[in-house]
C-alpha cells in the first residue's frame, strides 16, 4: 500500500513544460541516473527508437538571375564604332565592340591594361595577363621564367607572340600593345545592358555585364551567415513546384545595411548575399529571373539515434529522461534538435526500443 501511494504521488507531480517548440514531461521524483520506476497512464502512446540522420535546415527566399551587374568603363582615345547586343557572351580573343572602326578584344584577367606595352624588360601583372591570354589563344611566347609578386616581363618572345596575333586578328601588327585597344574582363560574362551609343567617345561607360552563368542570391542575416559554407550544398526550388540541386559559389563580403544610413533606412537585420550556382544549367534554362526558394542543411549528424521531442521527460533536477512502456525510466543526453525529433544516448538506449511519447 505504501509502495502504491508513493507512485500515486509521483505521478500527480508531472506537469507539461515546453522544450525546444514540443512538449516534454517533467518527472519530480529521485533520479539515480539508471532506470527508475515510474507511474504509467493506462493508455499511452509509444514512438520508436530509430536510426537515423538529422540535418538543421533552413529555407529562404531567393533571386535566380544573372547576378549583379557591373559597368565597363571604355579607356583610350577615339569613337564608339560598334556596340554587342544584350546578351551577347564576352569571347577571349575576340573583339567586344569598335573605336574607331577598329577591333577591340576581349583579354580574361584581374588587371586592365593602363600603360603602353612596347619596351622589352618591363614587368608587370598586366604583362601576366598579356602572356596568360596569348598563350591559352595558342601562341608560343618563349620562356616565361620563374613566377614572381611583380608579374611577368614583356620579353621579345612575347611581343613576337602579340605581333602574330594581332596580324591573325585583322589588326595593325605592331607587337606594341595600347590601352584602349584590348578590354580585360574577368571571364566570359555576359553583357546585360548596352549604356553607350555609336558615336559617343570611347572612354565613358559603355555597357553592363554579369556573369554568364546563372545563380541564385538569397539574401542571410549576417548573424547566420557563418553557418553556410562555400562548396556546401542546397536545394532550390522553382516556381513551378520543381526542385533543383545547386552548390553554395560564394558568401558575399559586404554587409547590407551594415553602416549607419543604410540602418536607419533599413527596416529588416543586415543581410549578406549568398550565391547559390545550381548544378545543372538546364534545370533554370527556361528561366532568365524568377523568385525561388532555396533551403540550406547547415548542421548534419548522420546514423544517430533519434526520438520524438515529445518523448522527452524533462527532469526536475536538470537532464532528461526517457520512459519505457512498463513505466521505467532511462537517463539520455540530447544532441542535435531537429525536424521534430531530437538525438539522444545514454546507457541501455538502443534501436528499435519502444518510449512513450505525449503525441
Amino acid at each position: 500500500m505504501a509502495r502504491r501511494a508513493k507512485a500515486a504521488a509521483a505521478l500527480s507531480a508531472l506537469l507539461v513544460v515546453g522544450v525546444s517548440g514540443a512538449g516534454a514531461v517533467v518527472w519530480s521524483g529521485a533520479h539515480s541516473g539508471g532506470d527508475t520506476e515510474a507511474a504509467v497512464p493506462l493508455r499511452v502512446r509509444t514512438a520508436t527508437v530509430t536510426r537515423t540522420d538529422l540535418s538543421d535546415s533552413r529555407t529562404l527566399p531567393g533571386t535566380l538571375g544573372f547576378g549583379r551587374a557591373h559597368v565597363l568603363k571604355g579607356t583610350g582615345q577615339g569613337v564608339v564604332t560598334a556596340l554587342p547586343k544584350p546578351g551577347a557572351r564576352a569571347v577571349r580573343g575576340q573583339a567586344l565592340y569598335r573605336v574607331d572602326d577598329r577591333p577591340v578584344p576581349v583579354f580574361f584577367g584581374a588587371t586592365p591594361f593602363f600603360r603602353t606595352l612596347s619596351k622589352t624588360g618591363v614587368r608587370g601583372h598586366d604583362v601576366s595577363v598579356l602572356g596568360e591570354n596569348l598563350r591559352a589563344l595558342g601562341y608560343d611566347t618563349g620562356p616565361v621564367g620563374a613566377s614572381r609578386d611583380d608579374g611577368e616581363e614583356f620579353t621579345p618572345g612575347l611581343a613576337a607572340a602579340l605581333k602574330r596575333w594581332q596580324h591573325d586578328t585583322g589588326q595593325d601588327a605592331t607587337g606594341t600593345l595600347v590601352p584602349g585597344r584590348a578590354v580585360v574582363l574577368p571571364g566570359a560574362v555576359r553583357i546585360d545592358a548596352v549604356q553607350a551609343q555609336v558615336g559617343d567617345p570611347a572612354d565613358a561607360p559603355l555597357l553592363t555585364y554579369t556573369s554568364a552563368a546563372k545563380s541564385v542570391t538569397v539574401p542571410v542575416e549576417a548573424t547566420d551567415v557563418g553557418s553556410i559554407k562555400a562548396g556546401a550544398k542546397a536545394q532550390i526550388t522553382l516556381p513551378d513546384g520543381r526542385s533543383v540541386m545547386g552548390t553554395v559559389r560564394a558568401l558575399g563580403r559586404t554587409v547590407q545595411g551594415g553602416g549607419a544610413q543604410e540602418a536607419a533606412a533599413q527596416t529588416g537585420p543586415a543581410t549578406v548575399d549568398v550565391s547559390v550556382v545550381p548544378d545543372r544549367a538546364a534545370d533554370v534554362g527556361a528561366l532568365d529571373a524568377a523568385a525561388v526558394q532555396v533551403r540550406f542543411d547547415t548542421t548534419a549528424r548522420k546514423g544517430v539515434l533519434a526520438v520524438p521531442v515529445s518523448a522527452l521527460l524533462a527532469l526536475r533536477e536538470g537532464g532528461y529522461a526517457l520512459q519505457r512502456p512498463d513505466g521505467t525510466l532511462v537517463a539520455v543526453r540530447t544532441g542535435m534538435f531537429a525536424g521534430g525529433l531530437v538525438e539522444v544516448s545514454g546507457k541501455g538506449l538502443a534501436e528499435g526500443s519502444k518510449v512513450v511519447t505525449a503525441s
